[in-house]
């Protein structure tokens, strides 16, 4: 199978299922943007110790579980075909594991500047980029009246709060201190 195949040259693309759209249209935004965050969640692996595995391991599940999503948005409304779904114990999972990372933690007394290790900033800006996917899966649905199931949205919203628990994890872990906020002073 060769990697071209020149059917997207007039800027459309197929869906699973056959129907094809435009390159621009919000459903390909939003499964595109999730493209963009495994790619930074690979970045973020790349600089992640061995010794951290199950930092590792659980970050491939997650780019795993983009993979599902994305399927899930790159299918076509109604089309006949069979895909996995993300479904609740995915979000479940997620809410233990913020929880078990949260605990080793200190309490945030401030907002913190993403930053720190190499990983926990790839980590931060994986995060941001899933909460562009997040609202472009809020826009698609409410907006253009376009079916999203819920636990699709569920997930996204949990993962961002996950890979911002998980930055501060990895900093933490690799002795990266947070940066706290400092708001500027007024020159009124």
């Amino acid at each position: 199978m060769k990697i071209y195949t020149k059917s997207g040259d007039a800027g459309e693309t197929s869906l699973w299922g056959g129907g094809r759209v435009r390159k621009s249209h919000p459903r390909v935004n939003a499964y595109g943007t999730l493209d963009e965050a495994n790619s930074m969640l690979g970045l973020a692996l790349s600089f992640i110790p061995a010794a951290q595995s199950s930092v590792i391991e659980r970050l491939n599940r997650i780019q795993n579980e983009l993979f599902v999503v994305g399927s899930e948005l790159a299918t076509q409304e109604g089309a006949k075909t069979t895909i996995v779904l993300i479904e609740e114990d995915a979000v479940k999972r997620l809410e233990a594991e913020i929880d078990e990372m949260e605990a080793s933690l200190e309490p945030l007394q401030n907002f913190i500047l993403p930053s720190g290790s190499s990983c926990g900033s790839a980590l931060h800006l994986a995060r941001t980029v899933i909460r562009r996917s997040e609202r472009e899966c809020v826009d698609l649905k409410f907006s253009h009246g376009e079916e999203i199931r819920p636990q699709v949205i569920f997930y996204l919203n949990r993962l961002s709060d996950y890979l911002f628990v998980m930055a501060r994890f990895v900093n933490k872990v690799l002795g990266q201190p947070e940066t706290k906020w400092i708001p500027l002073k007024s020159k009124a």
